[in-house]
């Protein structure tokens, strides 16, 4: 059976326990998802090719990566859509867990719409121990996660859906920093794509865990690769959230997201930038909208430019 989607991802090194714990836990979930889900494990991290051999699914270890061996997300992105011909892409962040929705939903939107941006909010949940794939795990983990999780808020995606037409070009984005998720809205809304919220549809389950895998401990926010991906995104005015959707998928259709008045004032802001692809008009609606924080980064700008 051709599969409808290639789930491609690279994990983290498997040295930590609860690392080891909750990644197990995503691979396998979307494992169960096959044949008609082809998964891909990509990197030579420690312990992703005993994953991938132990959850049956496909595992590639060359992958390109920048000067701190951080891999690129043009490079998975290439890698995820040469492993076959499925009509549907997918990265996801491997300490997710999927549920049949994910393809079901991904199907319907794909019958309803050619080219296309699925993403959504992700529920935070703690779990520590590997969960029992027996059956029922599905309904079980999700009446745990009404009970224990929360809804994480607006701000990206953890998972990216979208036709193997879309995003032939990616730039050299550092994986697991910031900035690079937030250009995959915006790209999306430039290219004309419908940038669809599925939310209301599609359920993913984050596995809460602690930032020391990065360096220091930090925060990906905090981090130089962070600051190079923005500068790759084009700058500030790329940083796209699940705020700047078009579209939503409830309750099996394909609509327009409702116009709130917040949400009026941002389809003016950011005018500029997706139908006019204009970064200097950009850059004045965005001060007109935002004067104080437009006046605190001309003077940081200017800063950088003075130590120069």
């Amino acid at each position: 059976m051709q599969p409808i989607i290639t789930i491609f991802t690279t994990p983290k090194p498997f040295k930590d326990a609860h690392i080891r714990t909750i990644q197990t836990n995503a691979i396998r979930s979307w494992a169960l998802l096959k044949p008609a889900v082809e998964v891909v494990l990509i990197g030579e991290e420690e312990g992703v090719a005993e994953a991938a051999d132990q959850a049956g699914v496909l595992y590639l270890p060359e992958v390109k990566r920048n000067q701190q061996g951080t891999p690129l997300i043009s490079s998975l992105f290439s890698t995820g859509a040469s492993v076959n011909t499925s009509p549907l892409l997918a990265y996801v962040n491997a300490d997710i867990l999927l549920f049949d929705d994910f393809l079901s939903c991904a199907q319907e939107i794909l019958s309803q719409s050619q080219k296309f941006l699925i993403v959504g909010q992700r529920w935070d949940l703690n779990l520590t121990s590997l969960i029992d794939f027996s059956e029922g795990w599905q309904r079980r983990i999700k009446q745990q996660t009404q009970q224990e999780g929360w809804l994480h808020t607006r701000g990206g995606s953890d998972y990216f859906i979208y036709p193997r037409v879309c995003f032939q070009k990616i730039p050299d984005f550092a994986v697991g920093r910031a900035g690079w998720d937030n250009w995959m809205f915006y790209e999306a809304r430039r290219q004309g794509w419908k940038t669809i919220d599925a939310t209301p549809s599609i359920q993913i389950v984050h596995q809460n865990h602690d930032y020391s895998h990065l360096p220091g401990g930090q925060t990906h926010y905090r981090l130089p690769e962070t600051t190079e991906n923005v500068r790759l995104a084009g700058g500030r005015r790329t940083i796209f959230t699940l705020m700047d959707v078009d579209y939503e998928f409830r309750d099996g259709i394909v609509k327009k997201y409702p116009l709130s008045l917040k949400k009026l004032l941002r389809e003016i802001e950011i005018f500029p930038l997706v139908r006019l692809n204009s970064m200097g008009l950009g850059h004045l609606f965005f001060a007109v909208f935002h004067p104080k924080q437009a006046v605190r980064e001309l003077k940081k700008w200017a800063a950088a430019r003075r130590k120069k």
